[in-house]
């Protein structure tokens, strides 16, 4: 198997609202067959039905409990501390929760988190170990090297 993500399915509640907190971010998407598509550099994020996803999973749909952690949380990366707060307030205005307001790291970075409104959560962080490319994109550094 290769080293590679290609698409991150996040099950929602309301496939038109979760869109519609996406583009109030500022995301685009492309609706097909009940399923919401955004292109994020070089992978997607799709919006699903929760029981849909699940069942295509051979899965239950058994919910995380409101305020829960569902074990995985979703990364965006940014250039400057004052994009992490500008971030955190967009979210915010656009109907998430902030659950971990923005503050110093123990790696000298900057991060905060919020949930969406099925309760995904994102961290937006500045980390400045992560140099970001000119294109958004993160390549891990060597971390073993001196």
């Amino acid at each position: 198997m290769e080293q590679r993500i290609s698409l991150i399915t996040l099950g929602v509640a309301d496939v038109a609202r979760a869109r519609a907190f996406y583009e109030r971010l500022g995301w685009r998407g492309q609706e097909v067959q009940e399923t919401v598509f955004f292109q994020a550099g070089g992978l997607a994020l799709v919006l699903w039905g929760r029981a849909e996803a699940a069942a295509d999973g051979g899965l239950s749909d058994t919910p995380v409990p409101p305020g829960g952690f569902g074990g995985i949380t979703l990364a965006h990366n940014v250039r400057s501390r004052a994009e992490v707060d500008a971030l955190l307030a967009a979210a915010e205005r656009a109907g998430a929760t902030v659950t971990a307001p923005a503050a110093p790291t123990d790696y000298g970075g900057y991060a905060g988190t919020f949930t969406d409104p099925d309760g995904h959560p994102w961290e937006i962080a500045h980390n400045p170990g992560f140099p970001l490319a000119d294109d958004g994109s993160l390549t891990l550094p060597d971390f073993g090297a001196a």
